[in-house]
């Protein structure tokens, strides 16, 4: 006689991937493609958000547009800066009462010229030493009132300023008291209604760092980059940069790059002999405004 209890029900699961790429420029094409079992074939999709929730587990909130990605594919054309969020898909066997689980989580992050509000970041930089005060502040044009600052961890978590770890929050401003490398994230604002806005990727870092714009660089400004360590008397180290893994300048204690172009976007890090190197970070060019705007 077979009882319940040796019955193994698996419950199939959906993986999301994202093509091309998580970090977008505004107006770049993006698609989520959700399968079950490496195949797309006898399945509907439904697609969602995860949302902050104060207890134990996040909530999924269905996207109002979710039914145009049925056939597992969740296509925008043109990404908007709010489209900036965490994603995930679930499925459901055609003509059955079989669902999947939610699949993994996928970020996309949009950054754009002209975001109706700015993340400010003290100290200014992207890198951050460990074991340092660290203060994010969201601010737009009229005021900062409504404006909440969430993260999305490298462990895959939501949170936000009244998280835990976060330790403190007043108005629009969160401050994390002392970092640790766990704080590692990406950052952005969130307005009452739900749009998330200004994404940035943080990272926090035991040893050298470098220090680097947190905003994209505009076309013909320069670029100023420098490698710092907390434990010598002078912060600036004369050290290696590198751009995408080449050597491309050594043996200095400040990079200047004079009127950039778009071909110096890309991941830059620094490496001194003694003290090790810095984790990249991602340097952003856009275009200049023109005149009539």
């Amino acid at each position: 006689m077979l009882l319940m209890s040796d019955v193994s029900i698996s419950v199939p699961r959906a993986v999301l991937s994202v093509s091309p790429q998580k970090w977008l420029t505004e107006g770049d094409p993006v698609t989520l493609n959700c399968e079950v079992n490496g195949s797309s074939t006898g399945w509907t999709f439904s697609w969602f958000t995860e949302t902050f929730s104060s207890g134990i587990r996040n909530d999924y909130e269905l996207l109002s547009d979710s039914s145009r990605g049925a056939g597992g594919k969740y296509t925008v054309s043109s990404a908007d800066l709010n489209h900036t969020g965490v994603y995930v898909c679930r499925a459901e066997r055609d003509k059955t009462a079989v669902y999947t689980t939610y699949s993994n989580t996928q970020p996309l992050w949009v950054t754009g010229v002209s975001p109706p509000v700015s993340l400010i970041i003290s100290p200014s930089r992207t890198q951050h030493f460990t074991s340092v005060s660290l203060s994010l502040s969201c601010e737009d044009q009229s005021n900062s009132d409504g404006w909440t600052v969430r993260r999305y961890t490298d462990s895959g978590r939501l949170e936000d300023c009244s998280s835990l770890r976060w330790r403190s929050q007043t108005g629009s401003t969160c401050t994390i008291r002392s970092t640790i490398t766990s704080d590692t994230g990406v950052y952005w604002c969130q307005s009452e209604s739900g749009e998330n806005y200004h994404p940035v990727n943080i990272t926090v870092h035991f040893g050298v760092i470098l220090e680097s714009p947190v905003h994209p660089v505009t076309e013909g400004d320069n670029l100023t980059l420098r490698c710092l360590y907390p434990y010598t008397t002078v912060s600036n180290l004369r050290a290696d940069f590198y751009k995408d893994g080449s050597l491309i300048q050594n043996q200095i204690t400040e990079m200047i790059i004079p009127t950039v172009s778009k071909s110096h976007e890309g991941f830059y890090y620094c490496k001194h002999p003694d003290r090790g190197e810095s984790l990249k970070s991602w340097i952003s060019v856009r275009g200049q405004k023109s005149a009539n705007k």
